[in-house]
This record gives C-alpha cells, sequence and structure tokens, in this order.
C-alpha cells in the first residue's frame, strides 16, 4: 500500500524549514499555513515557458503560504499577506478533483505553484487523481527551497521539476528571502530533482512530458550571484534546460532595500543571457524585457494575469 504523506504533517519537516508544529492539530508553520490545502487560484496560465504553456495553457493551482520571505515577490498577495478566508481551502480528495477539472478544460499539465510547504498533501492528491484518471504531465513549480527527503518521498508522482535557482550567495539569500542557507538547500534539490527526471522532453507538438527546467531570475546589480547561478547549471550539463527571467519587478518591500529597488537594465539581462551562451548552456529560454510588464500577477482579480 502506498504511503500516506499528510500525517507526517504532525511533527512538520516537509520543507527546510523544519518547524516541527504539529499542522495536523491547527498549529502555524513558517509558511503561514496548517494541515489545510489553501488555494488563492487556479485556471488556465498561457504566461510559463512554451513548452508549458503550449495553445491551451497550464492548469496552474497557486497555494497561499510560502517557506521564503522574498522581499520582491511578485505574488507577495497570496504567499505573504494571504488572509484564508480568502482562500478555498480543499483535502486531498477536493484536490484531486481541481486537477481533473483543470484537465477537462484542456490544460497541457497540472502546474503545482509553490508546494514546498504542501508536498505532502500535493502527493496525496495526485496520487488520487491519477486513480481517478489524471493523464496530463504533474509540474513542480518551486523556489528550490525543497527538501531532498521530501522530494525522494514523491519520486515517480511528479514529470516535471520547475524549480528557482535564485542565489548562491549566502549574503543576499538571508537579506531577500530569510534563507542563508539556501545555498546548499536548492543545489541539492535540483540535483535530487535532476536525478529523478533527467532532461526536459517534448511531444511532437512542443509540449513538455517530462524531465527539469531550471528557472533564474535576474535582480539588478546582482549579476555575479547570476553567474554563479548558471555557472552551477552547467556543471550539472550544458544540455540542461534553463529559462532566465527578465520579468524582475521592485513589489512588495523591494523599495526597502534601495540596491534593488529598480528594473534591471537591457544591457545587465543581455550580459547574463549571453553568458549563459558562453558556458555552453546552449537549453536557455529567455525572455523580452517588456515581460515583466505582462506576467505580474493582481490576485486581488479574479482573473490576475489579464490587464
Amino acid at each position: 500500500m502506498t504511503e500516506t504523506l499528510t500525517p507526517l504533517l504532525s511533527a512538520c519537516r516537509c520543507c527546510p524549514r523544519a518547524c516541527g508544529v504539529n499542522r495536523l492539530a491547527g498549529e502555524i508553520g513558517y509558511c503561514g499555513t496548517a494541515a489545510e490545502i489553501l488555494v488563492a487560484h487556479t485556471g488556465l496560465h498561457f504566461g510559463e515557458e512554451p513548452p508549458l504553456s503550449g495553445t491551451k495553457g497550464s492548469g496552474t493551482i497557486f497555494f497561499a503560504g510560502c517557506n521564503l520571505r522574498c522581499v520582491f515577490c511578485q505574488n507577495h498577495q497570496i504567499s505573504q499577506e494571504f488572509d484564508r478566508r480568502e482562500c478555498r481551502a480543499h483535502d486531498a480528495a477536493s484536490l484531486a478533483s481541481e486537477m481533473l477539472r483543470l484537465q477537462e478544460a484542456g490544460a497541457h499539465n497540472i502546474n503545482l505553484v509553490s508546494p514546498s510547504h504542501v508536498v505532502c498533501q500535493a502527493a496525496d492528491a495526485i496520487r488520487e487523481a491519477k486513480e481517478r484518471g489524471l493523464r496530463v504531465p504533474i509540474v513542480y513549480n518551486s523556489n528550490g527551497y525543497d527538501s531532498v527527503d521530501s522530494l525522494r518521498r514523491i519520486r515517480g508522482l511528479v514529470d516535471i521539476y520547475l524549480p528557482d535557482l535564485k542565489y548562491l550567495s549566502e549574503e543576499i539569500a538571508e537579506r531577500y528571502s530569510d534563507a542563508l542557507d539556501y545555498v546548499e538547500i536548492a543545489p541539492a534539490a535540483i540535483r535530487e530533482m535532476w536525478e529523478q527526471v533527467g532532461f526536459l522532453e517534448t511531444d511532437r507538438r512542443g509540449i513538455a512530458t517530462h524531465g527539469l527546467l531550471v528557472r533564474h531570475l535576474v535582480l539588478p546589480g546582482r549579476l555575479e550571484n547570476s553567474r554563479r547561478c548558471l555557472r552551477f547549471l552547467a556543471e550539472l550539463s550544458r544540455e540542461i534546460s534553463v529559462s532566465i527571467l527578465s520579468q524582475y519587478s521592485p513589489r512588495h518591500r523591494a523599495a526597502d532595500y534601495p540596491e534593488i529597488d529598480r528594473y534591471p537594465t537591457v544591457e545587465e539581462y543581455r550580459e547574463i543571457a549571453e553568458f549563459a551562451l558562453q558556458i555552453g548552456l546552449s537549453n536557455a529560454y529567455v525572455q523580452e524585457m517588456e515581460s515583466r510588464d505582462h506576467y505580474l500577477p493582481d490576485f486581488s482579480r479574479d482573473r490576475p494575469f489579464e490587464t
């Protein structure tokens, strides 16, 4: 019989924070949630990388709460400032129903956004959804601050890993996300993801079916951090798929950090995109600079990604 993971929340260590709180008894972890699966938004999303959005959209499920405190978070309304009364509370069975509904709507995949703190409950929901007829790939779309132990527990349930690699500098990881150990945790998590699913694979339509795609957001004035992140990925494999994001916007509390209270310049982004090619990262996706105007959500609207 397959292990049910939700009971592990009784002394929660599902993410690297390892709070140890009893979320099953209603205690709140660093992530801001107890055992309920709080969902802030579901829907077809067309702003992901082309192999994920395709022509019919990625079936996104945005979880409320987060195990990081990014001062520039574009999803801060649901990651750090959410009101649980404005979220939909799910158990594994009802979350499985949401996955099946998105599949019925034509989604190319089920895209679990910010799942690191609900990985146990999400795993139980994925199993149930598959038993009930889910056929499209599961995308694990995380900030990279994931527990290797938890990732090993969900091996075989996830088809596509879509992690961030935000930092390889302890100074800025602590300053911007309250996560000094991000520089150790994220590389280890990405190695585990890589071992599980390997290179990104697509079907004849160019739609992703399996594999790893790593995202890196270029921060203004922090180009050495970007170079470190890309070097690490090239050391894993020069053929690894990388998405180099230009969509940084000084949102949330970025104004309190003058060095990042601006947009990256065209020259900064171009320098990092060219660096990726110089070190042999041939499977790199790049963005137009205008992307920051198109892909930044407002979760106070029913359709957060529509302007």
